[in-house]
């Protein structure tokens, strides 16, 4: 099986399956977020362990599980906002337990422990929000579809157009396979699925959802290009391979982790719903 099939494969599990986890219901959704949260995070501590480098993976997933719980519960309404509080003594114990590891390099593996967080958990702690941005707080799983899907069409309508298309490459001294012609790809991807989506997604007018689509291009891409700059100061083509065809949890999220913040912007200063 080639790339391209193997690629193909995996993106119709991977669609079949989370469209179903974030249609079904809140719950179902949050299971997703949690599995892609643990399989991001593993990835990267994993690509940062050395001889002498151990970001603490046990106390990161702790405090990553103990952020998405808390801040679920608050975006549910059950109980306000003074939760989230209870992480700050997780936070605090993971400091305190590096006196008594007698690491190396205490704070490398302090950095790398919180920098996984910064770069995988915080953007999911916005992707989690968006679909409860109504004042009624009801879970709008058709504002996360919507999303998903124009983000799926830019990543394939890059990938279809750069391939066959590509010359100028978009960032040569960072991803020299990302080109002008696979970006301007996508965003017509982007916006065509865009016109399709406020069709049957009318929670937000087609205005709405076209501005979206360029948020995901433009963030999306530098999402992309963040993580690719990552590999190449650890001289590594892929951050995984778990997902054959794509590589790892984070090249395949990686515009997801870099647009969800700038989308929940969006849609919170702006969005009357």
């Amino acid at each position: 099986m080639n790339n391209f099939k193997k690629r193909a494969f995996t993106g119709i599990i991977l669609f079949t399956v989370i469209t179903f986890a974030v249609s079904w219901s809140s719950y179902s959704f949050l299971v997703l977020i949690l599995i892609i949260n643990l399989l991001s995070l593993t990835e990267f501590y994993n690509l940062f362990k050395t001889e002498d480098i151990f970001p603490r993976k046990s106390a990161g997933f702790v405090l990553s599980l103990s952020l998405i719980i808390t801040f679920y519960v608050v975006l549910l309404g059950f109980i306000n906002w003074k939760l989230l509080l209870l992480n700050i003594p997780i936070i605090f114990l993971i400091f305190i337990s590096e006196l008594y590891l007698k690491a190396v390099k205490p704070f490398y593996n302090l950095a790398f422990t919180f920098l996984g967080l910064i770069v995988v958990t915080i953007p999911i702690l916005f992707f989690i929000a968006i679909p409860f941005l109504s004042a009624s707080r009801v879970y709008q799983f058709q504002i996360i579809l919507g999303y998903l899907f124009m983000l799926w069409a830019n990543d394939t309508f890059a990938y279809l157009f750069g391939k066959t298309l590509g010359k100028h490459a978009l960032f040569k001294r960072i991803s020299p396979g990302k080109t002008w012609e696979g970006s301007l790809g996508g965003l017509i991807g982007c916006l065509f699925v865009s016109q399709i989506v406020s069709f049957y997604f009318s929670i937000l007018q087609i205005n709405q959802w076209m501005i979206i689509s360029f948020i995901i291009v433009i963030t999306g891409t530098y999402g992309d290009f963040i993580k690719s700059l990552l590999k190449r100061s650890l001289n590594l083509k892929d951050s995984g391979n778990l997902l054959p065809g794509h590589g790892g949890m984070l090249d395949r999220f990686d515009s997801l982790l870099g647009s969800a913040p700038f989308v929940f912007l969006y849609l919170i200063l702006f969005n009357e719903a």
